[in-house]
């Protein structure tokens, strides 16, 4: 952005930093084979995403920071009727059926037994989900924002994060979107708004235990 909106940006109060906690969690937007295999209708390809998005896991393992996955999924009623309404926006997402391998994660990521799996209907990973209850129950404090798309779900799902009193913060690695403007203006939104778009480094040290601290 140019320096113009910068400055009416800073007027106005937007971009201070998230204050950031001590537990946090990973939730992984939508990193299914629907939205990151280009073959699919909804996919692009997202592997750079995905593989920084693995990293960032990786990391938080030993920590035993929460893992929570999404996928949307859809019954054979749902995708072939009028009672979600973002079907009639976005037809595509049809294709997001129950048991199909287009809402099953990616298995480039590393899912383990123990993380935990939200299944949406919606945009963000919040409505109409436990998730906000999952988090509580968790006791986190902070939630590191990945998957796809940056314009859609992830950017939903931040906002719904920082009302449900979550501190939010986006490695910027580990988002994306099938186009490259939406991605940035987006990312520029949630930066001025919602919580901090962050490096995958800085993500990396977040979730990181310094040897003999416990979590």
């Amino acid at each position: 952005m140019n320096g113009s909106i910068d400055a009416v940006y800073q007027r106005a109060g937007f971009g201070a930093a998230v204050p950031r906690g001590e537990r946090p969690a990973i939730v992984v937007v939508d990193l299914t084979n629907g939205f990151t295999d280009p073959a699919e209708p909804t996919g692009a390809d997202l592997s750079e995403v995905v593989a920084a998005t693995a990293e960032l896991i990786e990391a938080a393992r030993p920590a035993g920071v929460p893992v929570v996955f999404t996928t949307i999924a859809y019954t054979a009623a749902e995708a072939d009727g009028d009672a979600v309404r973002w079907l009639a926006k976005a037809p595509g997402m049809r294709a997001l059926r129950e048991g199909s391998r287009a809402v099953a994660v990616d298995d480039r990521l590393p899912v383990e037994p123990g993380d935990h799996l939200i299944t949406k209907k919606g945009a963000s990973a919040f409505f109409g989900t436990g998730l906000a209850a999952l988090l509580a129950g968790l006791r986190v404090d902070t939630v590191l924002v990945c998957g796809a798309t940056t314009s859609g779900c992830v950017r939903a799902t931040c906002v719904d994060a920082v009302q449900s009193g979550f501190s939010v913060l986006v490695p910027r690695q580990c988002v994306g979107d099938r186009a490259r403007g939406p991605h940035e203006a987006n990312l520029f939104d949630i930066q001025a708004k919602y919580g901090d778009v962050v490096e995958l480094s800085d993500a990396l040290d977040h979730v990181r235990v310094p040897a003999g601290v416990a979590r």
